[in-house]
């Protein structure tokens, strides 16, 4: 082979890799584009004595996105009485991310369709800590059932997971 043709060989690979780093590089690391672009505040609200809470927090950084702020709150219950979360549909952390509250261990699926779609509600939420959810341990069981909360406090099923 020529001297000619090793260097158009090896100007398509390097020109190759460099679109694929190109490209690579500018998709979401994580594939939640609209968790990861927004621009707003998102606060993740925990109790300072609860574990998972800080596993949750941790998830939502590396996966959804890096601004996310920790909060470590005595009892977080007053501030989602604040915020309208139904007792029926707590856990024991809440998001805040604009203007909606996503309530529990929430894969970041449903927080992704949440910002995709802006519904006129107040929150979504995924009650109580089922196993394999985002920073519970165990393994997922059946779906889960997430709660779409309205402005008036009445829910109905958002989505399943």
């Amino acid at each position: 082979m020529s001297k000619t043709k090793y260097i158009w060989i090896a100007g398509i690979v390097l020109l190759a890799g460099a679109l694929f780093y190109f490209l690579a590089g500018r998709s979401s690391a994580s594939g939640f584009e609209a968790v990861n672009n927004f621009d707003g505040e998102i606060k993740i609200y925990t109790s300072s004595t609860c574990g998972c809470c800080d596993v949750y927090g941790s998830y939502f950084q590396k996966n959804g996105n890096s601004n996310a702020e920790i909060v470590n709150l005595e009892d977080v219950n007053p501030f989602k009485d604040e915020q309208g979360v139904p007792a029926e549909l707590r856990s024991c952390h809440v998001t805040i991310i604009g203007d909606y509250f996503v309530e529990g261990h929430m894969p970041l699926e449903a927080v992704e369709k949440l910002l995709k779609e802006k519904p006129n509600i107040a929150g979504i939420a995924l009650p109580g800590m089922p196993e394999g959810a985002p920073g519970m341990v165990g393994n997922k069981r059946g779906d889960f059932i997430i709660y779409a909360v309205n402005n008036d406090g009445t829910y109905q099923e958002f989505m399943r997971l």
